[in-house]
């Protein structure tokens, strides 16, 4: 059953890592949510009626709506979509969640919130020029279960650049306290048009080493397994029956619609993406026109993303399902590959199913890869 993603592009104020789109500029808000609800008709036939199993809002800084807001998208969807609902996300900053909102938002039939914590140091949280504390993050989390929400995940950054690992694993033990359901968790990238990428190039910060920020993920793999934690992808960490659905769906190839400026949507043949800028969106829209540019996928490309994807998960990827699909027989043409991968500890075959091993994951992108055909 498909997805449909949701992105708002506003935020209060610009995180120094942050390279997705967004504007700071709020008073354009109400004018993008009709927008979306314009294209919501627009591209209702996108999933070939197809029931959607799960809404997920992301940004940007989806808390910001109000409810009417968030309403007005919601009525739309379920307008133009048959919704059969298991799970509806809303990305939620912790300086947000009053308990007004919180109620609201569980009477609009969201069950899960992904929480931008990042760290529980409030000193780190003002580096990356977050707006909440460590003890606001702490006091979020306890209205949110206060309220009932029993699915949150909370989101980490790790790889800050210390003296040592000590602060990671102080935050780490933090999140493992709160004992959330789901933990996803990124390492601290420097990208080029953000506050950090200005003051790498400046000499002015300096990233942690590769060799640094793989201890981390490392140490971070067995700390949460021992909590009872799942890393069912390389980012993501979940407690049994708490597995995120709507981005599990992505990297399973399923089909989903992404809605807003930057969305990207794929309907199991093609992806595409709306154009990253507010302006162009809302001249397109008040158009009348989609502005959706649709890429069809060819057969290696097609391959070659269903590899990148799937061996992100714990369920890796199905060579029969490649050779049904594709007519690609990876375990001849790639013998080689695999066979190395397998003898120096990366990957697992078993059957005719292709998984990363723990250590493997670490170094997800380069093996997939190897494996492109």
């Amino acid at each position: 059953m498909a997805g449909i993603y949701i992105h708002i592009p506003f935020c209060r104020q610009a995180c120094h890592y942050c390279d997705f789109h967004f504007s700071t500029k709020l008073d354009k808000v109400q004018s993008m949510v009709d927008a979306i609800c314009v294209e919501i008709s627009l591209r209702k036939n996108y999933l070939k009626n197809e029931p959607v199993e799960t809404l997920y809002f992301g940004g940007g800084t989806p808390s910001l709506l109000t409810k009417d807001q968030l309403t007005q998208i919601i009525e739309n969807i379920k307008s133009n979509f048959a919704s059969q609902w298991a799970e509806v996300t809303l990305e939620a900053n912790p300086d947000d969640l009053t308990e007004a909102k919180l109620e609201y938002w569980k009477e609009l039939g969201i069950d899960r919130l992904s929480l931008g914590i990042q760290s529980f140091h409030t000193e780190v949280l003002s580096f990356y020029n977050r707006l909440h504390t460590a003890e606001e993050a702490k006091s979020a989390i306890s209205r949110a279960r206060k309220i009932g929400f029993e699915k949150f995940s909370i989101d980490l950054i790790y790889g800050f650049p210390w003296s040592d690992h000590s602060l990671w694993q102080a935050d780490l033990q933090e999140a493992i306290s709160q004992n959330p359901g789901h933990i996803s968790a990124y390492a601290l990238t420097v990208e080029d048009k953000t506050a950090l990428g200005n003051w790498t190039r400046k000499g002015k910060f300096n990233p942690a080493n590769e060799d640094f920020v793989a201890e981390q993920f490392e140490w971070m793999q067995q700390t949460l397994e021992n909590a009872g934690y799942v890393q069912y992808e390389v980012s993501n960490f979940g407690k049994p029956g708490q597995f995120g659905l709507h981005n599990s769906n992505y990297w399973k190839g399923i089909p989903y619609l992404g809605i807003g400026p930057s969305a990207h949507s794929f309907d199991g043949i093609s992806r595409g993406a709306n154009p990253a800028s507010n302006p162009i969106y809302l001249r397109q829209i008040a158009s009348g026109k989609s502005p959706f540019i649709a890429e069809i996928l060819s057969r290696e490309e097609s391959v070659n993303e269903y590899i990148l994807t799937g061996l992100r998960t714990q369920w890796g990827i199905s060579t029969t399902q490649i050779k049904a699909a594709w007519g690609v027989d990876l375990t001849l043409i790639k013998e080689k590959e695999i066979r190395n991968l397998i003898s120096q500890g990366w990957l697992i075959q078993r059957d005719n199913t292709l998984t990363l091993t723990k250590r493997g994951l670490l170094l997800a992108d380069s093996i997939s890869a190897m494996l492109f055909i």
